[in-house]
C-alpha cells in the first residue's frame, strides 16, 4: 500500500525503511508522505525475521526496583536507543535458578546479545552462553570468545573506604556485609579486612554482620553488632541502601551521625547526597558502567572488538563521617 501510494516499488520502501537504499530526495519524500498518510507503522519482529536480528538486547538486572540498578538500566537505555536497539529487562532477584531463567526466557525471545548486570552465576556457566549469542558481563574479569566483562573494583573501593575511616582515627570499624555468594559482597568484604590488616588492627567477627543490599537488614544488622556488645565507632555499610537502613536504627538507638558514629556506604546513588547528614560514600558509575556495557554488547553484534571498561572507585566525602574525639 505504501509503495503504491508512493509510486515505487515494494522492495525500495522496505530498504528506506531499514536504512538500506540510497534514493532521490525526491522519491524518499515521497516514501514518508505516503507512510504518514497511511499510518504505516513497520513491524519489528517480521523485520527482524527478514534479517536475522531482532534489534532487542536482553538485560539481566537483579532487581529493577532497586536504585542502584535503576541508574545502570538508564544508562543501557539511553545508550542503545542512539543505536537503534531496544532493551528487554528481566529480574534474577539475586539468586542463581532465578538469573537461569532469565537467560532462557531471553534466549526464547532471540534477543541478539545479552547484559547481565552483576549476576550471581559462576563464571563457567557466562562463558558458555556466550558461545550461543554476545554477552557483557559486569562485577567480573572474564575472557572468552563473543563475550566482554567490565570489572569494577570493589576490593580497591572498600579499601578506600576503611583507610578513610582509620585515617580519621576509627579502630574499631564495623562492617555490614551483602549477600554472603555475591561476588561483589565478597570483594567489599575482602577490601575492608585488607585494609584492617595493613593498619595492623585486629579483625573481629563479631564487628561483620550480615546485609543484603537492602535498607531493612541494614538496620537489623545494626542491631546485631548493637547486641554483640563489642564497642564500635564506625560502620562501613557494602551498599547506601544497607547505610540508610543503619542510619535509621541509629537514629532510633538515639545515637548520632557522625558524631557518636560514623557512617560510610557504597555506591554513591543519586540520593545519597540528600539524607541526613549527605552520605559518605565509594562512587561506582553505574549509569557509565550501564551505557558501557551497552555500546560493549553492540559492538560485539556487530563484529567489533569491545574496549569499554569501569571507571575507578572513587571516595566522596561528605558529612556523615568526622574524626573521632581522643
Amino acid at each position: 500500500m505504501v509503495a503504491r501510494e508512493a509510486g515505487v516499488s515494494p522492495s525500495t520502501v522496505s530498504r528506506i525503511l531499514n536504512g538500506t537504499a540510497k534514493v532521490s530526495e525526491e522519491k524518499s519524500q515521497a516514501i514518508h508522505k505516503a507512510i504518514a498518510k497511511l499510518n504505516f507503522i513497520p513491524n519489528p519482529i517480521a523485520q527482524g525475521l527478514a534479517r536475522g536480528k531482532s534489534q532487542t538486547i536482553g538485560v539481566i538486572t537483579q532487581a529493577i526496583d532497586s536504585p542502584f540498578f535503576a541508574e545502570g538500566l538508564r544508562g543501557i537505555e539511553d545508550r542503545l536507543e542512539v543505536v537503534g536497539y531496544t532493551p528487554l529487562f528481566i529480574s534474577g532477584h539475586f539468586r542463581q535458578n532465578d538469573e537461569r531463567a532469565c537467560f532462557k526466557q531471553l534466549l526464547a525471545r532471540r534477543v541478539d546479545g545479552i547484559i547481565v548486570l552483576h549476576g550471581c552465576l559462576p563464571n563457567a556457566f557466562f562463558v558458555a552462553q556466550a558461545k550461543r549469542l554476545p554477552l557483557v558481563v559486569t562485577g567480573r574479569t572474564l575472557a572468552a570468545k563473543s563475550l566482554h566483562s567490565i570489572h569494577f573494583d570493589n576490593f580497591e573501593g572498600a579499601r578506600l573506604a576503611t583507610r578513610h575511616l582509620l585515617e580519621l582515627g576509627h579502630e574499631h570499624i564495623a562492617c555490614i556485609t551483602g549477600p554472603s555468594d555475591h561476588p561483589n559482597a565478597v570483594d567489599r568484604l575482602r577490601g575492608y579486612r585488607s585494609a584492617l590488616t595493613e593498619a595492623g588492627i585486629a579483625i573481629h567477627p563479631e564487628l561483620t554482620a550480615q546485609g543484603d543490599f537492602h535498607e531493612a537488614q541494614g538496620g537489623i544488622a545494626v542491631q546485631q553488632l548493637m547486641d554483640s556488645r563489642i564497642p564500635f565507632t564506625a560502620i562501613l555499610a557494602c551498599n547506601d541502601q544497607s547505610a540508610y537502613g543503619a542510619g535509621l536504627q541509629l537514629y532510633r538507638k538515639g545515637l548520632r551521625i557522625p558524631d557518636d558514629i560514623s557512617l560510610v556506604g557504597f555506591d554513591d546513588l543519586q540520593t545519597s547526597g540528600f539524607t541526613i547528614p549527605p552520605l559518605t560514600t565509594v562512587r561506582i558509575g553505574i549509569y557509565e558502567i550501564g551505557k558501557a556495557a551497552a555500546m560493549a554488547i553492540v559492538d560485539l553484534i556487530e563484529g567489533r572488538i569491545p574496549h569499554q571498561t569501569a571507571p575507578a572507585p572513587e571516595l566522596i566525602v561528605r558529612e556523615s563521617t568526622k574524626r573521632i574525639r581522643q
